[in-house]
C-alpha cells in the first residue's frame, strides 16, 4: 500500500493538491484526527477493495493536538516499519499573505494574533520546522498556478512513488529568488548568455537556436562534463540513502536562455539513463 501525508503551510496549496491526487487515482481524506491515523492506516492496508491501495491524508494545525498528535502517529508507523511518505507544501510569506487578502479567508492561527496573518504565519512556519525537515517530497508552491501544481504533483506520483528516486530538473532565474525545495543548486551565470544576441532575446532555452548556442559553447561543454559526471555519481548514493525526491536547479538570470537549455539536456541525459525524472522550468514565462 502506498500511504501519503499531506501536510504544510496554510493556504500554500494543501486543498489543491489533494484534488490532484484523487484525480490520479488516490483514495484521499481531508484533516482526520490525528488519534485515528493508526487506526485508519490498518483499516486501509487490510482492506480488498484496491482504490484503498493509494491513500492520501491531509494532516495540519487544524487538527486538535496536530504537533503532538502526528509527530505520535507518525512515529508509531515508522516504528512498526509501515509504508509512508511525507508531501511538505511550503510557500513565501509575501506569497501566503497575498492569498488571504485575495480569499478573504482567516488563517487558522490568526485569531491568536489578533487578526495579524504574518506573525500566525511565521508561527506556524516554526511549528512546521520538524515535519518539514522529515518530509520525503518539497514542493515550493510560490509560483504555482494550480494548473502547474497539478502538473507537479501527477509528475511524482502518476507512477509508484515508493519505487525508485524522483529526479526534478528545473530551470529557474535568480531575479525571481531560489527555489526553497532545490537540493543542489548550479549557477550558470557565468556561461554566455543568448539574451544580448538580439535574434534570441525573445526566444527561450527550449528553441532549437538557442539550445544549440548555449550547448556549445566550450564553457558550457565544460560545465555540462563535470556537472553530468557529479550528478551520475551521486544519484546511487541518494537511492541507497532511501531518497525518494531530489530537485536539482539550474538558474541563470532570468531563467529564460541559459538554464532552460542546460536543465533540459540533464533532463533527456537523466531519462535516458532510466531514471524517473521531471522537468519543471519554474520562471520561463515570466517577463
Amino acid at each position: 500500500m502506498e500511504f501519503l501525508f499531506v501536510t504544510g503551510l496554510s493556504g500554500a496549496g494543501k486543498t489543491q493538491a489533494l484534488h490532484a491526487l484523487e484525480d490520479i487515482g488516490f483514495y484521499c481524506v481531508d484533516n482526520i484526527p490525528t488519534k485515528l491515523i493508526s487506526t485508519f492506516y490498518e483499516l486501509c492496508q487490510k482492506s480488498s477493495d484496491k482504490s484503498m491501495q493509494r491513500v492520501a491524508v491531509v494532516i495540519d494545525i487544524r487538527g486538535e493536538n496536530f504537533l503532538e498528535g502526528s509527530f505520535e502517529s507518525i512515529e508509531k508507523l515508522k516504528a512498526n516499519r509501515k509504508n509512508y511518505k511525507i508531501l511538505f507544501l511550503d510557500a513565501r510569506e509575501n506569497v501566503l499573505v497575498q492569498r488571504y487578502k485575495e480569499s478573504r479567508r482567516k488563517h487558522p492561527l490568526a485569531e491568536n494574533y489578533h487578526g495579524a496573518v504574518q506573525k500566525a504565519i511565521r508561527f506556524e512556519r516554526e511549528l512546521l520546522t520538524s515535519i518539514k525537515n522529515s518530509a520525503d517530497y518539497l514542493i515550493d508552491t510560490s509560483f504555482l498556478s494550480s494548473a502547474q501544481l497539478k502538473k507537479r504533483i501527477a509528475s511524482l506520483f502518476l507512477a509508484d512513488s515508493s519505487s525508485a528516486l524522483t529526479v526534478t530538473c528545473m530551470s529557474f532565474g535568480f531575479k525571481h529568488g531560489l527555489p526553497t525545495e532545490a537540493d543542489l543548486v548550479f549557477d550558470v551565470r557565468c556561461l554566455p548568455n543568448p539574451y544580448y544576441i538580439d535574434e534570441m532575446r525573445n526566444l527561450t532555452g527550449l528553441d532549437e537556436l538557442v539550445a544549440e548556442y548555449v550547448l556549445n559553447g566550450e564553457e558550457t561543454k565544460g560545465f555540462i562534463e563535470r556537472t553530468v559526471s557529479l550528478i551520475d555519481y551521486m544519484l546511487p548514493l541518494y537511492c541507497n540513502e532511501g531518497k525518494s525526491q531530489l530537485v536539482i536547479a539550474i538558474g541563470c538570470t532570468g531563467g529564460h536562455h541559459r538554464s532552460v537549455a542546460i536543465a533540459q539536456y540533464l533532463y533527456n541525459h537523466l531519462l535516458d539513463a532510466g531514471h524517473h525524472v521531471v522537468i519543471n522550468h519554474r520562471d520561463i514565462s515570466k517577463n
